[in-house]
């Protein structure tokens, strides 16, 4: 850490307010879209999965895509801002849209009102899409390198405040089991908070002299740097070297995603099926997992600044696959329930909590400065093409060979990501212990 050199919080909490919306409006997404295509269209689970899926999909092309359109994008008002206030405007819009075909095919179930309502929702999801990678872009372009796992840490707490109000908001208006909700009304106050909540940031920070002061500061410190400089051309670059390195920190993020997403997919119907155990039992070993997961966060943040985020990864990652191998050979042994589930389903949260707070902080790392967008972009779609993929591959497995293959199938996927992350050289955080909590919540959102 340069000596003098501190996290502006206050910012980056209003910086933050950004990835807050986002993640608002795709806890209300999760939620409520399933409901809506079961109850109100009456559409099966495949068909509901099929149309839940769109949204990975889209961001499968449009995140790096958009996020290198906004690396390149020069206005007055930033880089960044433009995106961020088309796709939250857009958003606001077909939000408040959205639920009047809901309410209106209710009252009268006419096929244009479906169609209506599916062309309206595609919108909606672009329009995400539109302003996600800028959005996260923003904070490593307004934070100097050694500061940006700080400054991660503030902008994951902010998206996690944004799921938690949806959540409060939702509880105190869907009180009765039993009657038909309205969601018209969720609808406008998730758009009203997401439009607020930009609009804040956009008077708050001045994103082009926030930029010019952290390139100030870099020109100052080359040493933080890992692009080197051609003289010829006078232009900048990655080392082969380097480029290396993230092509295998994506792998491997591509990797763990497909063998942790088949486990966590499809494990309460394998327990029903190999270990006729209740759904109950089921849900909670996941629930476990979960929960360790995010009581590990700061632990695991203490063991990264001492031994470094690389080793902290391939830790979690050999230790989430001789879980997933366990729970194959425990297939062999159980033929229900066990207490020792409990036990291996709290490593597997402690494995993934490794490897989430640590991966998306060494890509940022290794980005030129000029591709930071296209690179956020890279790594979530890296993320959602693996939770595309894998659930037809490992879904094929299990229909087609049997429920068997589901812990072979994901440890042998997250034991390839150990190889692919062993390569990678560079990304790495000094292991220095940091005096600030916030570092310590570094996670992936």
């Amino acid at each position: 850490m340069k000596e003098g050199i501190k996290l502006n919080y206050k910012r980056t909490f209003i910086v933050g307010l950004a990835f807050m919306s986002i993640c608002a409006f795709w806890q209300l997404y999760d939620n409520v879209i399933p409901l809506i295509l079961k109850n109100t269209f009456h559409l099966s689970d495949t068909w509901s999965g099929v149309i839940m899926a769109l949204d990975n999909v889209i961001a499968l092309f449009l995140l790096p895509l958009l996020g290198a359109l906004s690396d390149r994008r020069q206005t007055k008002i930033g880089r960044r801002m433009p995106f961020i206030l088309i796709g939250t405007a857009l958003a606001v819009v077909f939000m408040v849209i959205l639920p009047v075909f809901d309410n209106l095919y209710n009252e009268r179930e006419e096929k244009g009102l479906f169609i209506g309502f599916l062309v309206i929702l595609g919108l909606l999801l672009i329009s995400m899409a539109l302003y996600r990678s800028p959005a996260v872009a923003l904070m490593p372009d307004v934070t100097p390198k050694p500061l940006r796992s700080k400054g991660n840490a503030v902008i994951n707490l902010m998206g996690a405040v944004g799921g938690i109000l949806y959540l409060i908001i939702s509880a105190l208006m869907f009180t009765d089991k039993n009657a038909r909700n309205d969601y018209q009304l969720v609808f406008i106050i998730i758009a009203v908070i997401m439009a607020v909540s930009v609009a804040v940031l956009f008077f708050s920070v001045n994103e082009p002299k926030c930029v010019a002061e952290v390139k100030e500061y870099e020109d100052a410190h080359p040493e933080d740097n890992l692009e080197v400089k051609d003289e010829a051309t006078d232009s900048t670059y990655l080392p082969a070297d380097v480029k290396k390195s993230l092509y295998m920190i994506l792998a491997s993020i591509a990797l763990w995603f497909m063998g942790y997403n088949a486990v966590t997919t499809a494990f309460s119907r394998y327990a029903t099926i190999e270990w006729d155990m209740s759904l109950s039992q089921a849900n909670l070993c996941l629930t476990v997992a979960m929960a360790i997961a995010i009581v590990s966060y700061i632990p695991i943040g203490e063991l990264a600044s001492r031994i470094g985020r690389k080793k902290s990864i391939i830790i979690g990652v050999a230790v989430l696959s001789a879980c997933f191998f366990a729970g194959f050979l425990l297939n062999y042994i159980l033929d229900g329930y066990s207490p020792i589930l409990l036990v291996i389903f709290s490593l597997i949260g402690i494995a993934w909590s490794m490897i989430n707070v640590n991966s998306l902080p060494m890509v940022v790392e290794m980005c030129k400065e000029s591709d930071i967008g296209r690179y956020t972009g890279y790594y979530y779609t890296c993320s959602m093409a693996a939770q595309i993929v894998t659930p037809i591959i490992s879904g094929a497995l299990l229909e087609h060979v049997g429920y068997w293959t589901m812990f072979p199938y994901g440890a042998l996927f997250v034991f390839f990501a150990l190889i692919t992350m062993s390569m990678v050289k560079h990304g790495d955080n000094k292991p220095v212990l940091p005096e600030d909590r916030f570092e310590l919540l570094d996670v992936d959102d």
